[in-house]
């Protein structure tokens, strides 16, 4: 099988380092294709071997970019075309069947209840996604809440896979030599007390709600946001505000590897430095840099995490869902503090809960190869465009 990955942007965020992951999994052959920012995550693609083509789209009304992309995926002989993303999956699927390829996936990974990849949802967002979605042969969610709101969008349920998004378990394993490497790295006090967060830095991840937090706490915890966005500059400005602004520290977008890089810092590194992570989203799709908490053995704070929430609670053992704002944040976190007994100290042995092992990427990627197979051996329901 030859499958071909169409994705909106290759920049440094969860669906474009889940798809970079994903493939050095699957067992079949795939290219990828980048409508537009060919960032970090397509230099590690390339690095492993992956064909990477950025298609060159200048903006969502690009419309002369469709008979490119048919014609890419008509050459490219293909079996199976798998989209990524809501610009990708608009396009991707038209193209796929303008170029005769009647199997045609999506998975959809940042759907919330009111928004959509960070943007407030629309009527005419969900209706062009809704009559694109009708020329696919499934429409893959990560997780069954995100199913239950592709159903009351009217995708039909047949349509509907839930395939979560994984994680390398291994690269995660808490290491406490990584640990105080990546700390002396980053200048943290030896006695300090980390408080992760992971993500986008834009509005919907309320990682302003952990700065009001650390305000209320004494002057030994220390805040670490790792990953880029267009709030860095707000959330810099309440750190300064809250008079933390030494207490806050923004590492910027980190790969989930450093990519040969011997000194550069990663996500595994940064989660060992940690003592807890905090996830005050509101609305997550799937919550994956929960997950991704879990697998380092971190106790994780958050208010909401599909990952979790869909699974029996004996299995995520260490998190916790946090109701409220910064003062329930801030009690969590001296609670958590005071339950788990790290402090200052160096902890040795953190071990990653069953919930991090169930969603472990050679389990993904074996459940993804089951969608495809149906996908090829399936009709398309709309039969080929002409």
């Amino acid at each position: 099988m030859k499958a071909l990955h169409i994705i909106t942007g290759l920049g440094v965020g969860g669906a474009e380092q889940q798809l970079r992951l994903l493939l050095r999994h699957l067992p079949i052959n795939c290219d990828v294709v980048t409508l537009t920012n060919p960032g970090p995550v397509a230099e590690g693609l390339t690095a492993d071997g992956v064909r990477v083509v950025h298609l060159g789209m200048s903006g969502n009304q690009d419309l002369s970019a469709l008979p490119r992309l048919a014609r890419l995926i008509r050459y490219g002989s293909y079996d199976l075309v798998h989209t990524h993303l809501y610009r990708a999956c608009v396009y991707g699927r038209i193209a796929a069947r303008l170029a005769g390829v009647r199997a045609v996936v999506a998975t959809e990974h940042s759907l919330g209840g009111t928004q959509l990849e960070g943007r407030i949802l629309t009527s005419g967002m969900r209706a062009l996604y809704l009559a694109s979605e009708r020329l696919g042969r499934a429409t893959v969610a990560v997780s069954p809440t995100v199913a239950d709101r592709l159903r009351g969008w009217g995708v039909p349920e047949p349509r509907i896979e839930v395939v979560p998004n994984g994680i390398d378990v291994a690269r995660f394993r808490f290491d406490p030599a990584r640990r105080e490497r990546t700390r002396r790295r980053l200048g943290l006090p030896k006695d300090a007390y980390v408080v992760g967060g992971i993500g986008r830095l834009t509005a919907g991840k309320r990682f302003g709600v952990l700065i009001d937090a650390l305000a209320q706490l004494p002057c030994d915890y220390i805040l670490l946001l790792v990953g880029g966005g267009p709030e860095e500059s707000v959330l810099r400005r309440a750190a300064q505000r809250a008079g933390v602004t030494g207490r806050v520290l923004f590492t910027g977008e980190q790969p989930y590897e450093p990519d040969g890089t011997r000194d550069r810092l990663d996500l595994p590194s940064l989660t060992s430095a940690m003592d807890v992570l905090a996830s005050p989203s509101a609305e997550e799709s799937f919550g994956l840099a929960v997950v991704e908490g879990l697998a380092a053995g971190l106790p994780v704070l958050y208010r909401s995490c599909p990952a979790v929430e869909d699974l029996p609670p004996r299995l995520a053992a260490g998190a916790h869902r946090v109701r409220g704002g910064a003062d329930a944040f801030a009690r969590a976190l001296a609670e958590t503090r005071a339950r788990t007994g790290h402090g200052p100290s160096r902890p040795t042995d953190r071990r990653a809960p069953a919930a991090a092992r169930h969603y472990c990427i050679t389990r993904t990627a074996a459940q993804l190869m089951d969608v495809y197979a149906s996908a090829v051996s399936s009709p398309s329901p709309l039969g080929a465009i002409p």
